[in-house]
């Protein structure tokens, strides 16, 4: 079983999504489900199918957060140092082209949201990153063509 690194916000979400699933959303399907069958006729019964769907659904999102939180390789990020990226350091960079610059969290690979600024383990950018310094130089292929960016902060936060 391979394990699967990511955050402890990350690791929470998951048990939060997991704790809603269980607590709110399986038990509103399953009255769904009830309220439908007392309609009569299951085979032209609209709302029970959707309800059949939507359980189907959120079971099956269970059990793949119940396989995510049980391979879980929570990483304390406030305890990692260095001056090489890893996973967990927050990134500056900036775009030669542009000076523009961004920031970024390595995070998770069911973490990323690149508009929130985490950017996944398994991104491409990420994946040049990782042990790069300050003052390093990396180029990446983006659906937009090719990219260069330059490192200009690492920290761990």
């Amino acid at each position: 079983m391979q394990k699967v690194p990511m955050t402890a916000a990350g690791y929470s979400q998951l048990q939060d999504e997991l704790k809603t699933l269980k607590t709110v959303e399986r038990p509103a399907v399953i009255k769904a489900l009830s309220e439908a069958r007392e309609h009569g006729d299951l085979s032209e019964n609209a709302e029970y199918h959707a309800a059949r769907e939507r359980q189907s659904f959120i079971e099956g999102r269970v059990l793949e957060l119940e396989d995510m939180i049980s391979r879980a390789d929570v990483i304390d990020v406030s305890k990692l140092s260095g001056d090489a990226i890893k996973f967990g350091a927050t990134v500056t960079l900036a775009d030669e082209d542009t000076d523009e610059k961004t920031t970024y969290q390595i995070v998770g690979a069911n973490e990323g949201d690149v508009r929130a600024g985490r950017l996944s383990i398994t991104a491409p950018l990420a994946r040049v990153l990782i042990g790069k310094s300050v003052g390093d130089s990396v180029e990446v292929t983006t659906p937009s063509g090719s990219r260069s960016y330059e490192v200009m902060d690492v920290k761990f936060v």
